[in-house]
């Protein structure tokens, strides 16, 4: 259980950090980069379940974090613009 919760944690905050990198903003800082990634890979599990692809292992789950993390901070940032 703990050591789920920190590979949780680990890829959330790698994930928010790295989508922060490529939308090119500054990013949100190190606790609201690791909830951005988390709710990423929801949204990404969601997304690519949605496709019918299936990511495994860690890198596989890194990168559908970085993917829902990249459309999560576009939603918000279309959300703040409006």
């Amino acid at each position: 259980m703990h050591t789920t919760l920190l590979w949780t944690l680990i890829i959330g905050g790698l994930a928010g950090y790295i989508a922060g990198r490529l939308m090119r903003g500054e990013g949100f800082g190190i606790l609201v980069d690791i909830i951005v990634g988390i709710i990423g890979g929801w949204i990404g599990g969601y997304v690519f379940g949605l496709l019918g692809i299936y990511a495994g292992g860690i890198l596989g789950s890194l990168i559908v974090a970085i993917i829902g993390a990249v459309i999560l901070i576009w939603l918000i940032r279309l959300i703040k613009r409006a």
